[in-house]
C-alpha cells in the first residue's frame, strides 16, 4: 500500500509560479506510472500531466502544455509539477495519482489527499 502526500499549493497571482510535490510513503515510486489531476469547484476531475515509470516520457493536457512540467525523482520517492504562467482557470485542488498499466493504459491505484492551488487575477 502506497500513501501519497501532496504539498506546495497556495495562493498566487496570475502569471506566477508554483511547484507541487508528491511524496510517497515507500521506496517503490518507480513501480508506478504517475500523474497529476485537478478538480475545480463544480467541475469534474481532469487530467493534467503524467510521466512514465522511468521518467522518459511525459504527457500533458492541452490546457497546460508549455506552462507545466512534470518530473519524478524516484530515488527520493517524489513526483513534481512545476507550474509557470499560472492562470485563474488553473485554480483547483491538485491530486497526485499512482497507477499500474494494463493493456497499454494506466489503471488508478492510489490517490493523494490533494493540495489547493488558487490563482488570483
Amino acid at each position: 500500500q502506497v500513501q501519497l502526500v501532496e504539498s506546495g499549493g497556495g495562493l498566487v497571482q496570475a502569471g506566477g509560479s508554483l511547484r507541487l510535490s508528491c511524496a510517497a510513503s515507500e521506496r517503490t515510486l518507480s513501480s508506478y506510472f504517475m500523474g497529476w489531476f485537478r478538480q475545480a469547484p463544480g467541475k469534474e476531475r481532469e487530467f493534467v500531466a503524467a510521466i512514465t515509470r522511468n521518467g522518459v516520457t511525459t504527457y500533458y493536457a492541452d490546457s497546460v502544455k508549455g506552462r507545466f512540467t512534470v518530473s519524478r525523482e524516484n530515488a527520493k520517492n517524489t513526483l513534481l509539477l512545476q507550474m509557470n504562467s499560472l492562470k485563474p482557470e488553473d485554480t483547483a485542488v491538485y491530486y497526485c495519482n499512482a497507477a499500474g498499466v494494463r493493456v497499454g493504459r494506466p489503471i488508478s491505484l492510489y490517490w493523494g489527499q490533494g493540495t489547493q492551488v488558487t490563482v488570483s487575477s
